[in-house]
This record gives structure tokens, sequence and C-alpha cells, in this order.
């Protein structure tokens, strides 16, 4: 838009034009502007800003012909103050985009429950271990997101949904103004693969790729256990699903003792620290808990060994795990207590139906993509001209 002359605008013209805001450096709210998303600031500006000035009719009535050009432009400027305080709105209700805040009414009421908790902001709290969550209360064999009209309809649900999140996906790519990481962590045999190919499978290869972590390298154990993590970490527009994450150095190092319950709650807080580093730079953190049953569990890994084609699945080690079942709920109980944050969010999933596993991860996924008011960047006015021969 294009300024007014300095020598025709009125001298009592004082605001500044908005400044002007990257759509890729967008800061991803946390804690303190949690509230600040759930509140126009549009609405906020129109209340703080002073009533128009009335000009004096007689003043109008009496101006002479040579004034016209120094109303014209007075007017020109106000049109620019307000298109800057307009502008200024917009980006800041960019800014405060909170995509955990679930507009429909009827699944957030079921996310919430499906949830360890309010979230808490963990800073400052790094000598207070918050009690472990009660997994008890969290019944593996529940749906609460089936529709109760049969296991196929809920595949039909989650089929539509997962092409939904195609569409979604693809103008996210587009968008680039935010990177989208979805965590998977559960048991053996929990289910992760198959939350893949349930819910990720008709997304286009482009923009969306999965990580899938083992036992650390040696070069890896010569970094800190955070190193790999940070290395696979999404770029802008892309989608990258973790098969198991850093949540594995609070779980394994725990239950074999490798650490101190005091390196334990140091190494909650330095995840919680890079959750919420990761988050004010633009990246989504989406965290699912897939919680089955031992019984589950059990027959899961007696199909594998019934099978020749899953044998490749079956690790002996998985039966020592199981053994110690026990002990890696307990860490799990403890770490869904300390790591559920505003900018990082857990969901436990009951995870013994694998349909409606799928169903909820993909309703929940798409809810979180809806809040972000994507839309496809504008291309160059010069592009309308352009005619192929």
């Amino acid at each position: 838009m294009p300024r007014p002359s300095t020598k025709s605008a009125p001298t009592d013209v004082t605001a500044k034009a908005a400044p002007q805001t990257s759509p890729k450096s967008l800061p991803f709210p946390t804690s303190e502007s949690v509230k600040a998303a759930k509140t126009s600031p549009t609405k906020a500006a129109a209340a703080k800003k002073p009533a128009a000035k009335t000009a004096a009719p007689a003043a109008a009535e009496v101006a002479p012909a040579a004034a016209a050009p120094k109303t014209a432009a007075k007017a020109e400027a106000k049109v620019e103050v307000k298109t800057a305080e307009a502008e200024s709105a917009k980006s800041a209700e960019r800014k405060n985009v909170y995509p955990f805040d679930i507009q429909n009414k009827s699944v957030r009421k079921l996310w919430l429950k499906c949830q360890p908790g309010e979230p808490k902001d963990s800073r400052g709290a790094h000598d207070t271990a918050p009690a472990p969550v009660d997994l008890a209360q969290f019944d593996p064999s529940e749906k609460p997101f089936s529709s109760g009209k049969g296991k196929q309809q809920d595949k039909d649900q989650t089929f539509k949904i997962a092409q939904e999140l195609d569409g979604l996906q693809n103008v996210f790519y587009a968008d680039r103004r935010f990177k989208l990481l979805v965590i998977l962590q559960g048991m053996d045999a929990a289910g992760k693969d198959g939350t893949l190919r349930g819910v990720f499978g008709q997304m286009t290869p482009l923009g969306v790729r999965t990580v899938g972590w083992k036992a650390p390298t040696d070069t890896e154990k010569a970094h800190d256990y955070l190193w790999r993590i940070h290395q696979q970490m999404p770029g802008a527009g892309e989608i990258v699903v973790f098969n198991r994450s850093q949540y594995e150095d609070v779980l394994v190092p725990v239950v074999e003792k490798w650490i101190t319950p005091e390196q334990q709650a140091q190494r909650f807080a330095q995840i919680n620290d890079f959750e919420r580093m990761l988050s004010e730079t633009g990246t989504i953190v989406v965290k699912f808990m897939l919680n089955i049953s031992k019984d589950e569990q059990r027959e899961r890994l007696q199909e594998r060994l019934d099978d020749p084609c899953k044998h490749w699945k079956f690790d002996e080690g998985d039966l020592k795990v199981r053994s110690q079942w026990d002990e890696y709920q307990h860490a799990y109980a403890q770490l869904l207590a300390a790591t559920h944050t505003p900018w990082a969010p857990w969901t436990i999933v009951p995870a013994d139906s694998k349909t409606h596993r799928n169903l909820m991860i993909a309703t929940v996924l798409r809810e979180v993509l809806s809040n972000l008011e994507l839309k496809y960047p504008l291309g160059s006015p010069a592009l309308d001209k352009i005619k192929v021969k």
C-alpha cells in the first residue's frame, strides 16, 4: 500500500505501520500464552481504541477548496493506520494459535478424559516429583471414540478421516508455518506399526516420514541422549512420526536402574525444556501412549510366534521386558505425570482394540490440524497474467 505524502499527512497521526511478521517464524504459544490464545486480540484492540473524534460541522462548511487535497490525504492516512492495525491484529491472532484447544465439544470431552490430568508447566518444579498417574483408571479395553455401530463402521470412519488427514497434510506442507511431531509410545506389541499404516497410510509420502528408534549406537552413546532425537525433528511443513521416542531414555534406564531417581527427574526436566523449545519454534508435539493390557500383549506376542511371517517382529528380549511389566507400568506412570505439559500434552489411548486405537488417534490429529487455520500461500500477482502456450 502506498504511503501518504509527508507534506499532506496531518501532523497528529502518530501510529506506525505494523511490523511485518514472517509466517514461517511464527512462535508457538506455551503456558503463558495459552490464555491469550483463547482471547481474541481483535476485540481487545477494539476495546482499547479511543472513540473517533467528530469533526466540527462549521469547519467543514467554511473549509476552502485548497483544503480538499489535505482532507483526502488525511483520510488516506487513516485508512492506512486502520489497515496496519488490522494486519497487526491478524498477526497476533496467528501467533496465538493453540492447536490443543479442540473446538468440537464432544471430541474435546472424550479427549480430556484420556489425558493424565491437567497439563502442568514444569518450569521451576524440578525438585518436586508429581504423583505418578494411576494407569489402573485407564481401561485399555474401552472404546470411547467408537460409533457403537460395529467394527466395520469404525474402520470406515477411520479411513474417511485418514483421507481428510491427507488433505490437511497437503495444505500443511504448502503452508509451511508449522512442523508436526507425532510420538507413538507404548509397550511391545502395543500397535505402533499398525497405527502408522491405519492413520498415516493415506498421506502423500512427500512431507511425511517415520523414525523407528532402536537402542543407541556407539556414536549416539558418545553424545547426550537427546542428540540423536534432535537430528530427526521435522522441518517446516513436515510431519514426522516417531515409533518410540526420547521417552525410551526414561523407561529402560529407570527399570534397569542404570540411572538414579535424581537423574530420572533431571531427564524429565530436560525433555520438558526440549519440547518447549520445539514448540516455541513452531513444532507441534502430539504424544500418544498406546495403552494395552497384559493379556492383550500376551496374545499379540504369541501370534508373532505362531506365524512364521511375523517372526521378524519378535525378539527374545521381548519376553524379558514382559516379565518386567509392573516395573514398566510404574515408569510410564511417572513419565506421564512429569511430562504432561501445555505445550506437549499426553493422550492415553485405549489400545486393546486396533480399530478403536486408529480411530481415536486419527480423530485427535484431525482436530489438532484443523485448529491451525492452514491455508495455501498466495502466489505472485504476476501469475494471473501468464498464459501457457
